[in-house]
């Protein structure tokens, strides 16, 4: 199977989902958003990211790129559709699926590990799990929260096709705690976490474990941790006020995505996505060490 991956100026996440799509068993094709030509591909994926620097509203300008004429006609011929986060907006701005997306209800970009229950397996998308089954994959988002009319709401929910729902949190205020929708067809999906983030070790949920720590084997070490120590208290306060939840490492707690380990390391949201901070800064809950 050939799965194509729509680059928009701005797409932050298409080769997270080439390797998924990769790793998965499919190929995947690079597919450019200024092309009218869909190369053949059996299915398609919108990435996540911030397209057109979400000017606008996120997702508006994308969904005027010449290839989501294409990508339209595929959808209502029956081709598979995911999108992801920024696809997600693309696909609604497209009316390919219902409601809208809107600024979280917190007012702040959230990067987290989040608990998702799978209530749609019927999908092409998500055949391989069993309705009810919860699964954790990373959200990161500034305006996730879904919204639409209780008319629309209830019938969402009556023809099944809400797809995932948060669990034990609501991270943006989405109505009825969703997480993803599908169209009536059941061919297009979209949701908000990113399924594609953990195909990179650097990126996937991890299980709880307790903090790193940095080395205290010298003087100049123990004054680096000293600084490290301070500035990962700071961010961490920060990212309470802002988000409602802690980001401090507990026994029992999942570990959200957060950075608690040196700025690169492996247990570091930031390693792989760091450039969307730098050019958002007001969007971050927790900011890289300088």
């Amino acid at each position: 199977m050939r799965i194509g991956v729509v680059t928009f100026p701005g797409s932050l996440d298409d080769r997270d989902a080439q390797r998924a799509v990769r790793l998965a068993g499919a190929e995947p094709v690079a597919l450019w958003h200024g092309s009218h030509d869909l190369e053949g591909v059996d299915a398609l994926v919108l990435p996540g990211g911030f397209s057109y620097g979400d000017y606008l509203r996120c997702g508006a300008i994308a969904s005027l790129s010449p290839i989501m004429t294409e990508v339209v006609a595929a959808a209502n011929s029956g081709m598979p559709v995911l999108g992801i986060c920024n696809g997600f907006q693309m696909l609604v701005e497209a009316r390919l699926l219902d409601g809208g997306l809107i600024r979280n209800d917190h007012g702040s970009f959230i990067c987290r590990d989040q608990v998702l229950r799978v209530e749609n397996a019927t999908t092409p998308w998500t055949s391989e799990f069993t309705a009810g089954q919860n699964i954790t994959i990373p959200l990161k988002n500034g305006e996730g929260g879904f919204i639409a009319s209780e008319e629309t709401l209830d019938r969402l929910e009556g023809e099944g096709q809400v797809v995932f729902r948060y669990v034990d949190v609501n991270p943006n205020g989405s109505l009825r705690d969703i997480a993803g929708i599908s169209n009536a067809r059941g061919n297009v999906v979209g949701l908000m976490p990113h399924p594609s983030t953990p195909s990179s070790r650097a990126s996937a949920p991890t299980p709880p474990r307790p903090c790193a720590r940095a080395s205290t084997g010298s003087h100049s070490s123990r004054a680096s941790s000293a600084r490290l120590s301070s500035r990962r208290k700071a961010d961490r306060t920060k990212g309470r006020a802002l988000t409602g939840a802690p980001l401090v490492c507990s026994p029992g707690q999942t570990r959200p995505r957060s950075c608690q380990g040196p700025y690169g390391s492996p247990g570091c949201w930031l390693r792989v996505h760091h450039f969307a901070f730098q050019r958002w800064p007001l969007y971050t809950t927790v900011s890289p060490p300088t």
